[in-house]
């Protein structure tokens, strides 16, 4: 099958899926959500807050409170593209009509990350205007320094996520064991690492820890991380290229 017959192919088999659209939609829904509570919860405990959490007071950030939750979404949804056809044993007969499996796994991939990057631009601006709005006076404008950088950061963070979960999935084959390891892995072992004394040094490095910096428009208290927004998102980029080289790889040399 020639590239755009694959990609067709792909495109097919991943919106005729239901878990597709419940994945995306619960995704856009909890980031949303979460993040108007939280602006409604910081917008109201402003005017007792202290001077110096007035001072890293970040609206931006605050209207992406949810993307904690939402890239737990992101993540199912990754995982789901590439380990469904293994869980249903389709993957022989997909390799068997598409030998070259480089085209295979990297067709499947852009589709699902097209997919993953518009609905995480929707939820990005959609969560940004939503949160300011609550925040009123104080609120961010799109036009303020930093925050469009911010906003579409924010929906590269969360298609960067589903790609790493691609490539994690094309190394594991099971929906069980990728989700059982990567849910725990950003939701709990992330978060100590990247914040306990002894072991903040390196887990700064994780590729969440480093991919949320690109949603700062104000920098937090006692930041002393080596690397700005950008930095941040560079090594977030290397993780998820590791992850589906190394599934890449694995996926040509194993037999289906």
């Amino acid at each position: 099958m020639a590239v755009p017959q694959v990609l067709h192919s792909e495109w097919t088999k991943i919106r005729s899926v239901a878990s597709t659209v419940w994945t995306l939609g619960l995704a856009f829904v909890v980031t949303l959500g979460l993040g108007v509570l939280i602006s409604v919860v910081s917008n109201n405990d402003f005017d007792s807050m202290s001077r110096e959490d007035r001072l890293t007071f970040d609206p931006t950030y605050i209207s992406f409170a949810g993307m904690g939750l939402g890239q737990l979404a992101m993540i199912v949804f990754g995982v789901l593209v590439v380990s469904n056809e293994y869980s249903t044993g389709m993957i022989r007969t997909s390799l068997a009509a598409v030998p070259r499996r480089g085209v295979f796994f990297f067709s499947k991939v852009a589709v699902a990350t097209v997919l993953a990057f518009v609905v995480g631009l929707i939820t990005a601006f959609v969560s940004f205007f939503v949160g300011q709005l609550i925040l009123g006076d104080h609120g961010a404008a799109i036009g303020d320094p930093g925050v469009l950088r911010a906003v579409f950061g924010a929906a590269l963070y969360m298609t960067l996520i589903a790609m790493f979960s691609m490539g994690i999935a094309a190394m594991l084959r099971s929906p069980l064991l990728s989700l059982g390891i990567l849910m725990p892995f950003f939701f709990i072992i992330s978060n100590i690492l990247g914040n306990v004394n002894a072991t903040k040094k390196v887990g700064q490095y994780l590729p969440d820890q480093a991919g949320t910096k690109i949603m700062q428009v104000v920098p937090p208290l006692h930041d002393d991380a080596p690397y700005g927004p950008w930095g941040g998102l560079l090594i977030m980029v290397a993780w998820v290229a590791a992850a589906l080289l190394v599934g890449y790889a694995l996926l040509r040399h194993r037999d289906a």
